[in-house]
């Protein structure tokens, strides 16, 4: 079975920088997308950005996509979201998420989140 285990969160105040980590286990890291979501207080939770099992086609939410990079490491089994410039709009439990490619049906195993907290 899939694991996934998130780290690096904390507070920061806005311009500052993180970057997440999630850690996979379970199975073959290099046959899965992988992706990172993320759920404010009293919302639904959205995507943030997504890469391919190869890492070379790395996408992203507009609102992310010039401060954030995600990244992912095959050979230690782990994906990273490096966040800069934070907005306080960035605050929110970050979940990291994979798919196997042969699954159409959306994101299968989940992490159990990380907290950012963005203070202006």
């Amino acid at each position: 079975q899939v694991q996934l285990v998130e780290s690096g969160g904390g507070s920061v105040q806005a311009g500052g920088s993180l970057r997440l980590s999630c850690a996979f286990s379970g199975d073959t890291f290099s046959d899965y997308a992988m992706g990172w979501f993320r759920q404010a207080p009293g919302k639904e939770r959205k995507f943030v950005a997504a890469i391919s099992p190869g890492g070379n086609s790395p996408y992203y939410t507009d609102s992310v996509k010039t401060r954030f990079i995600i990244s992912r490491d095959n050979a230690k089994n782990n994906v990273y979201l490096e966040m800069t410039n934070l907005e306080v709009e960035d605050t929110a439990v970050y979940f990291c998420a994979a798919r196997h490619p042969a699954n159409t049906g959306g994101y299968e195993f989940w992490g159990q989140g990380t907290q950012v907290a963005v203070s202006s």
